[in-house]
C-alpha cells in the first residue's frame, strides 16, 4: 500500500512560535482572571439596586406643592421653576410653581448604598491584584504564566481604581498610588536584580 501522508500536510506545530504561545498564554490569563474577579465579586457580593431603594410603583399621582412633596411619607425634594411665566392658563387652572423629585431621598440612600459597595470591590480587587501580582512575580517555572499573572495582577488595579476612583477622597487616592508605587518599586527590586 502506497503511503498518501504528504510532508505538506503535516499538522501544524504550534512549537514553531513558541514566543507568540507564551504570548497568547499570557495574555489568555489576564482576561480569564480579570473575568473571573468580577464573576466571583458579582456572586458573592450582590450590587445595590436602584429599584430596591426607589420603588418606581409607589407614587401614581402627581405632586404640585412643597409640602406634599417634602412630606416624609414622600421623601422628595421640591424644585422651583425659574424664568418667566408667560403661559396662557385656563380659569381655575392650577399653575404649578416648581415640580417634585420624588426620588430624591431614595436616590441619596442608593448612592450611598452604591459608594460603600464600590469601595469595598475597591478593596477586594486591589487584595487579589496584588497577590496576583505577587504570585506571577514569585513563579519560576513558567514565564508565560508568571507574566499573565503579574499583568493580570495590574490590570485587576486599574480596574479598581477606575471603578472607585470619582468617589474616592484625594487622600486615599495618594495614599493608593504611594502604596502601588512602592509594591511595584520592592517588586522590581527583589524580581530584576541587575
Amino acid at each position: 500500500m502506497e503511503n498518501t501522508h504528504n510532508e505538506d500536510q503535516s499538522p501544524v506545530r504550534f512549537s514553531k512560535n513558541p514566543k507568540l504561545l507564551r504570548f497568547v498564554l499570557a495574555i489568555a490569563i489576564v482576561i480569564v482572571l480579570n473575568l473571573f474577579f468580577a464573576v466571583a465579586i458579582r456572586v458573592v457580593y450582590t450590587a445595590p439596586l436602584y429599584e430596591s431603594f426607589c420603588d418606581q410603583t409607589r407614587l401614581v399621582q402627581s405632586i404640585e406643592s412643597k409640602k406634599a412633596c417634602e412630606d416624609p411619607l414622600i421623601g422628595g425634594r421640591w424644585s422651583a421653576y425659574t424664568g418667566p411665566k408667560q403661559i396662557p392658563r385656563l380659569e381655575g387652572e392650577i399653575v404649578p410653581t416648581g415640580y417634585c423629585d420624588t426620588d430624591f431621598d431614595c436616590r441619596k440612600l442608593y448612592e450611598d448604598a452604591r459608594n460603600l459597595y464600590n469601595r469595598n470591590v475597591f478593596v477586594v480587587l486591589v487584595v487579589l491584584g496584588l497577590v496576583s501580582l505577587a504570585v506571577g512575580f514569585a513563579l519560576s517555572g513558567s514565564s508565560a504564566v508568571s507574566l499573565g499573572l503579574s499583568l493580570g495582577g495590574v490590570v485587576s488595579l486599574i480596574v479598581a481604581t477606575i471603578r472607585y476612583w470619582s468617589d474616592m477622597d484625594e487622600y486615599l487616592r495618594l495614599l493608593v498610588l504611594a502604596i502601588a508605587l512602592v509594591l511595584l518599586v520592592w517588586f522590581g527590586l527583589k524580581k530584576f536584580r541587575d
